[in-house]
Order: structure tokens, then sequence, then C-alpha cells
């Protein structure tokens, strides 16, 4: 038996691994590697200043500055694509407006009038606050502005201009910081205040006093400007809840020969020069290259970005870089740079005379790689006129029909799996087995899971037949695999192999974390060798509609400051995509990994195993501590609420503070150090999981919490606040769904898929019930239409292998059957309708919750006879229910006819 108790001696060995891997590229503290070797930089703060266009190139240097000349030629005008721009080229997914809808939209010129503060209270015994204040707009990304700052004061008056460029169609949320300038220690935040830019109205001035408490004497007085520019509207891509917007590159080609050459004849060979670049806000960041050799950058940013091209030349002794021994300083505004025209600047350095830098920018192809839209995807709706050929096929059969269905009478048939580790695997190939024996698995159109479930699920779909073949087989492989001892998987020979495959993945580019070593382990415990297949490769077995759509579901929650039942987003894998329900954002399967901006594809990063996604659809460790006393004390709604309570408000302030002032007050109130360590201590995930986010760059329409496909699946709470939601992370943090509810659920309700028929396949140990009841409410919270789950008395004393729940006031909601893991007539029937002889009674007892139960969550390991125990007991319900599936399709047949059911969006 393999418990937790097992992984916890190899943890610290297996971090040990990770971590060596994960240096190789930088990545131990979480920096991202920049394609020009450069390191992550800092944000700098800048201070505001408005360029007039001119056909001249304003250069602001530090030393002296070369006039800049323009050249009539660039390189080869016949470069590929992905050359030119820096970006892969993917090929178009559907007829043209498909995904997503283009608009334009001009840019407003927002003005911001810092005014004063009051009440700001005592920084220490002796003095009071020497605040400043910092803003800063995340949909104007790389431009930060701060104040001067005033000395001990409570009541600073700054009275200082600030102005922004800002797309009106986007969700700008105007954040401004007061922070007590420390000369020992960092700086202390006072309180923080956010402004929706949306208040501010055109042409007038709009002044607001933000409080950091409702009745308190801490304030900040603030005014508003918002004004048109002359500039060319901007084309945006958007789906009403994400927006793309337009993207440059800029194209930056070092030439230093003649530098060198000249340092060779002065006898300065033992300096050494590198140039930093850095272009805050796009995606590249910041680069670096030493002199010597022809370099080139390319840096992405938004077009209607007030983007600065800031440079640093350093020199550097053979001991080491000295960053404070620079020759040579430049800023250079893009705004001023005429596209599709290259512009050369000398670079100012005594040291390094020669250096050159050749500038071009260019409009990048509009293009997504991202697909934007809560439709299906084109390749997904030319499956479904496949499979329901098979399916009426099969219906016709099973149902012994007089005559041929047509498309449109085919009912859409889903099964819904959930999780529980090899418990929920056994049992899934069991009520596989059955379905396919009584003709009914190629009835089904959609199969999705969770957890354990996707265990199955990936082993079947590595073979394009496997409904059409003897299922014997993929059960006896997880039958000896499942028997074997999973010490095998610690030994060092494999440990050794990890480690080497987790280098490659450093290297290819993939973060890696401890999450990703439970892909590879859990690989070898469930077949014992490594199987090459990826998820894109399972649109083999979905070619011809020869097997169900698979569906497999995970997480996306914060890697710290919530727990899970605060904030989670669903997110679904198919063979065609993978994206987001409540973003309606989509990446095909083979570049997820990859790297993305603005929703372009920046970066192809190789296709991970699917060993490696089977890590992230059952990662159980990514938990806080917070998720773990959920777990412990769910059964109390009270207890629970309470938590919930006591963590909100460690972030948010008490509805009053009175008067009280001073250094004690200031630093136990939310948002500062002690309020913000026990708020990180409860909440962040030491073993978090980390993917590239595909929706990085992306912004928020303006009206995003207004859209109804949105709101379906947001957390009323956090999602009203878009700083906090998913595009503006860098990474996602992917965990087990059971996280929060143990059902794949979601899936089954995602537009476009209108389910008639629901099999639920329930391995959860708990009340036969309280899962889909948790479900039922949390969908209906959502609005969608799922069925009404009332068991009688009876059923909850007794329940039955199956259960069919439906709602024939919701003409949307399907009919739902339930096949809870029990045993009910199995212990006493060796078959439907035949009795046990006493000598066959031992095989009937089957112990799924007893204290020695060997289907525990966290057993890996069983006994032959348990293995078969289980899977004979979940073919069992399935053939003692063949009857109650059979009727439940005719219903659904019959919701199907034309004019049973409303119409709805067409698939």
């Amino acid at each position: 038996m393999l418990h937790l108790q097992v992984l916890e001696p190899c943890q610290k060995f297996l971090e040990k691994l990770v971590d060596s891997a994960s240096r190789r590229r930088g990545e131990g503290v979480g920096l991202r590697e920049c394609p020009g070797g450069g390191a992550p930089a800092v944000d700098r703060i800048v201070a505001p200043q408005r360029l007039a266009g001119s056909q001249s190139v304003p250069c602001h240097w530090s030393s002296r500055c070369q006039p800049a000349r323009e050249l009539s030629s660039w390189r080869d005008p016949g470069l590929e694509w992905s050359q030119r721009f820096g970006m892969e080229r993917t090929t178009p997914r559907g007829p043209p407006g498909h995904p997503h809808q283009g608009e334009t939209s001009a840019c407003w010129q927002l003005t911001v009038r810092v005014l004063e503060a009051r009440g700001l209270g005592w920084a220490d015994l002796l003095n009071e606050a020497d605040p400043y204040v910092i803003l800063q707009l995340p949909t104007a990304p790389g431009t930060k502005f701060k104040t001067k700052t005033v000395t001990n004061s409570s009541h600073p008056v700054w009275n200082e201009t600030f102005t922004f460029l800002i797309q009106s169609q986007v969700k700008n949320v105007l954040e401004l910081s007061i922070y007590d300038k420390d000369a020992i220690k960092k700086d202390d935040a006072c309180f923080k205040v956010l402004c929706d830019v949306s208040e501010v109205l055109p042409g007038r001035w709009l002044r607001k006093t933000f409080s950091l408490h409702p009745q308190g004497p801490e304030e900040l007085d603030v005014e508003f400007l918002m004004e048109k520019t002359s500039g060319c509207p901007e084309n945006l891509i958007t789906n009403n809840v994400l927006v793309a917007r337009e993207l440059s590159c800029l194209d930056v080609h070092l030439d230093s020969t003649g530098s060198t050459a000249e340092a060779a004849d002065q006898g300065e060979l033992e300096l050494e020069l590198e140039l930093e670049l850095v272009l805050k806000g796009s995606y590249e960041d910041t680069q670096t290259s030493a002199l010597g050799t022809a370099s080139a950058f390319r840096f992405h940013y938004m077009a209607a970005q007030e983007a600065e091209l800031s440079g640093c030349l350093r020199t550097s002794k053979s001991n080491g870089w000295n960053s404070g021994n620079s020759v040579g300083h430049l800023t250079m505004p893009l705004r001023s740079l005429a596209m599709g025209k290259e512009v050369t600047v000398d670079v100012p350095a005594t040291n390094a005379p020669g250096v050159k830098l050749q500038l071009k920018a260019e409009s990048c192809p509009k293009e997504l790689a991202v697909h934007l839209g809560f439709d299906l995807c084109a390749e997904e709706k030319a499956f479904l006129s496949r499979r329901k050929q098979v399916v009426a096929k099969a219906l016709k059969q099973a149902l012994q029909l007089d005559r041929d269905l047509q498309e449109d009478e085919v009912p859409v048939v889903g099964i819904m799996a959930t999780g529980g580790g090899a418990r929920a695997m056994t049992s899934l190939y069991g009520h596989l087995f059955t379905l396919q024996k009584l003709g009914l698995l190629d009835c089904v159109t959609y199969f999705s899971g969770i957890s354990g479930s996707t265990w199955t699920m990936a082993h079947l779909y590595g073979d394009p037949e496997w409904s059409q073949r003897d299922l014997k087989g993929p059960i006896r492989h997880a039958r000896e695999h499942l028997a074997k001892s999973k010490l095998e998987a610690f030994s060092p020979e494999r440990l050794a192999s990890y480690h080497r495959e987790l280098e490659q993945r450093a290297e290819q580019g993939h973060p890696t974390t401890f999450v990703d070593l439970w892909g590879p382990v859990l690989e070898f415990m469930l077949h014992g060798q490594v199987m090459d297949q990826k998820l894109s490769g399972q649109r083999a077995a979905l070619e011809r509609g020869q097997n169900p759509l698979p569906l497999y579901l995970s997480l996306n929650v914060k890697e710290n400051n919530l727990q899970t039942l605060d904030f989670k987003e669903w997110v679904e894998f198919s063979p065609y995509e993978v994206g987001f329900l409540k973003y309606g954002a989509f990446v095909p399967s083979e570049l997820f990994g990859s790297e993305f901006f603005m929703g372009r594809l920046m970066r192809r990063i190789p296709e991970s195993r699917i060993c490696f996604l089977q890590g992230i659809w059952s990662n159980i460790f990514s938990l806080n501590l917070l998720d773990a006393w959920y777990d412990l004390t769910s059964s109390s709604d009270a207890w629970k609420q309470h938590i919930k309570d006591t963590v909100r408000n460690l972030e948010e302030p008490p509805p009053s503070s009175g008067t009280s002032s001073g250094p004690e007050a200031l630093w136990l109130q939310p948002g500062t150090a002690l309020a913000q360590t026990l708020k990180g201590f409860l909440t962040n995930r030491p073993l978090y999981q980390r993917s590239s986010n595909f929706l990085q760059g992306l912004q928020l329409h303006q009206d995003y919490c207004a859209q109804k496909d949105f709101s379906t699946w947001a957390d009323r709470q956090v999602d009203s606040s878009a700083g906090q939601l998913t595009p503006q992370e860098p990474q996602l943090c992917l965990v087990d769904a059971g996280y929060f509810l143990n059902t794949s659920c979601p899936s089954m309700f995602r537009p476009g898929r209108r389910l008639d028929l629901i099999l639920s396949f329930d391995y959860s140990l708990s009340s036969p019930f309280e899962v889909l009841q948790q479900t039922e409410l949390d969908c209906r919270a959502r609005g969608l239409p799922f069925p009404r789950v009332e068991p009688s008395p009876q059923d909850r004393l007794q329940p039955r292998e199956c259960h069919l729940f439906s709602d024939p006031t919701c003409p949307d909601a399907p009919v739902l059957l339930h096949f809870p893991l029990v045993n009910a007539s199995f212990k006493d029937h060796s078959a439907p309708g035949v009795q046990r002889s006493p000598t066959e009674l031992p095989a009937g007892q089957v112990d799924l919750t007893g204290v020695t139960s060997p289907y525990s969550m966290f057993n890996m390991t069983y006994k032959e006879e348990d293995f078969d125990r289980l899977l004979q007991l979940s073919d069992y319900n399935v053939r003692n229910s063949q009857g109650t599936i059979l009727q439940a399709l005719r219903t659904s047949l019959r919701h199907q006819a034309p004019g049973a059911r409303p119409p709805g969006p067409q698939t």
C-alpha cells in the first residue's frame, strides 16, 4: 500500500532534482528567461513626459548624442513571417471571423492630478510619515509614476499631474498606493485605493476623495480628466470578455565590430562591454548582449503604449560585472519612430566608439493563436457530425428502432466521471467494459473525467480504436501494474531517469516544479514504462467519430493569497484545444505550455507527454493550509464560513477604525507586513504547479462582468476585481478539480454541447448523493439547467445501483442517471436476477468504506482479488441497470424530437 507517507521521505530528494533542473535556466527563483539572455528587471518608475510627433528621431542621452540618420534599406524584405516578427505562425482555425470579432476604438488621454492626503498617522514613535504616491494602470503596462516624497507629514500636499494613454474598451482600473519612505528597510505601504476610470466623464474634471476606512481619518484627494486624442483608432479583437490589442515589433541590431577593433588598438582588451536594453511592458522586458559581435534584439509591445526603449552600456573588469560603471545611457520614445523605416543611432561611449543601434518598428500581424470565443471550435463541430452517425446506428440497434435516425434527431449523451484515485480508475474500467458489451458505449458522444478517472481515459485513448476493441486487454494491463509494488518507482535508477527528463524539459522552456515529478512517477506506477503519448495525438481516435470526445478538467487557482474555495477557474483539456470556460479563451492542445503574449504565440515549446498532464489533473500536492483545513471541517458550514471570514478580514478594513493612530494601529492594519505574513502563511502553496499562461497580456473588456458566459463561471467576490484575474498572472497554477468539487460536470454545460442524457459515475465514498447534490447547488447558482436531485428517504437509507433524476419544468435540463459506488444487490447476486449460493456469498463482500478497506484514496497498490472484486461490482451495477439506461435513452430520443425542445445554438 502506497500512502502519502511513502512519498514524504522522497520529497526532499525530488525537490533537489527539480531545483537543479530549474537553476539551469534561471527559474529557481521564479524568474522568466528572456530570449536575449538578460535577467528580468524590476519595474522602473518614470517621470511623466509627453513627446510631440515629428519626423526626426529624438533620443535622450546622459552623454553626448550623435545625430540619428535614416536608412533607405532594411534587411531582406522577403524574410519569413516568424523571423520578421519573432512569433510563431499558426494555421488559421476555422473560417474568418469565427473565433472572435474585430472592432476599432480610439484611445483617450487620462490626466490624474494627485492633490493631497490627510490623517496618515505616525510612522514610528518619533516621526510622522514620509509619504509618496505610486500610480499604476495595469492596462498601460510598463508605466509607473511616482510623486515627490513629503517628509515628516501626516497631511502631505503634492499637486502633481500625470497622464496615461488608455483604451476605453478595456477595463481600466487605476491603482494609487501611498507609501512611507524608509531609509533603512523596505518602504511601508500605508494604503492602496482603486479607481475605475469609466467613472470619469470626457471633458470635465472629476474630484474624488478616497478613504482607507469608511469613517477613518486617512483620505486621499485626486482629480481626473478624460480627453480625446488625435491618434489613429486602435484595432481590437474581442469576445466581449477578453480583448487582444494591436502589437508592434521593434527590431534592434547592435553593430559593435568597429568599437572592438578600436579598443584592441588602444590596448583595452581587459575591458568587457555589455549592452542592456529595457522596454517595460513588452513581452521580452529586458535583454542584454556582450559587445564584440553583431547582435539582434526583438521586442513586442502594445502599439498604443507610450513605450520607451532605454539602454545602458556597461564596462567590467575580468573580476566581474560592476553595474554602476556605466559609460552611456539612452532613452528612445518609440512613438517617434516611423513604422517600417529603419534608423541608425550612434551610442555615445568613450570606451566603445563606433557602437551603433539600428532600429525598426513594424506592426505585428493581427492573426491570433488564441481562440477567443465561447462557441465550440470548428474541429469539435466537425467531430459532432461524424459521431452522430455512429450514435444513430448504435441507438437503432440498442432500442430496436424500425427506421434510421436523422442527424438532428440524435440525442447527445455524455459520461461524467468523478475522481477517486486507483478506485476511480478501476471502477471506470468496469463501467466502460459493461457499456461496451451492452452495445451502449457507441451511444455516448462526450466523456469527461477528473483526477483518477483521467488515468483510465488517457490510457484508452492511446489506442485510436479502443472502444471498438475488447477492453480486456487494457483492464489486464491496469490489473498487472496496480498489483505491483510501487517502491521501484523511487529506485535510484528511476529517480535518475526523472532527473534527466526534468532537465530536458527545463532546457526546452517548460517551468519545472515538484508537481512535474508526479507525472512520470505516476506513469511508472500505472504502466511500468515510458508512454510516448500526447494529448493532441488523441485526435486520431476522433477522426471518424469512432470514439466519444474525451474532456479532462482541472482547476486554476491562485499560487498564493487565496484558498481554492474563494478562487478557482475551470480549465478544460481536449485533444482539440485547452482553455478557460470562464474567459472563452482556448489554444490548440499542442500549444499548451508554449508562451503567448496578447493572444499571439511568442515561443513554441514542445508539447508535453500526457503523463505530465495526468500529473496536473491529479495534482493533490498544491494545497495550502486553508484548503487542508476546509477538508477537515467541511462538515461544519458555520466553521467553514468562520474561516473564510477570518482570512477575508486580513485583506479588507474593518467597518470602523475610529480615530486610532500611531505605530501600533498602522502596523496591524490589513495590507501591512504582519497581516500579509499571517495571510501568506495560511494561503501560500509550497508545492505549487506552474504552467505558462496563454492569457498573458490580454486585457479584460470594459463590460466583461455583464457577459453571461463569464458570469456563469465567475466567483462573484474576486471576479469583480479585474486586477486579480488570470490575464494579469505570469503563470497558471493548476490542481486536481477535487480541491473544490469532485465532479467533471462543467464540460457538459459548455455552450453548443447541449446534452440530453448524462451518465454520472460517482466514485466517492461519501454519501451516495452528496457530491451530486453539491453539483446541483453549484450549477443552479450559476444558472445552469441541472436536473433536480431529490432522492427519496428510502433511497437515502438504501441507495440502489442507479437513480434517475430529471426536471420536467426545465426543458433544457438533461436527464441524469446516477451510478453511486455502492454494494447493494451485488452482495446477494452474482448476476442480475441470479441469487448467490452460500459458497458464493464471500465473493459479494466488497469492503468499500471500512477501516481496512483496500480502496482508500491514497492506496496505489491493490491485490489482484481486490481489483477483480471492484471491477466485478462496477460491471454488475451497470448490467443491473440496463433497463433504466434504455428507458432513459428512449426518453432522450423523444426529448430530441422536433418541437419537443426549445431551439438552441446549432452545432
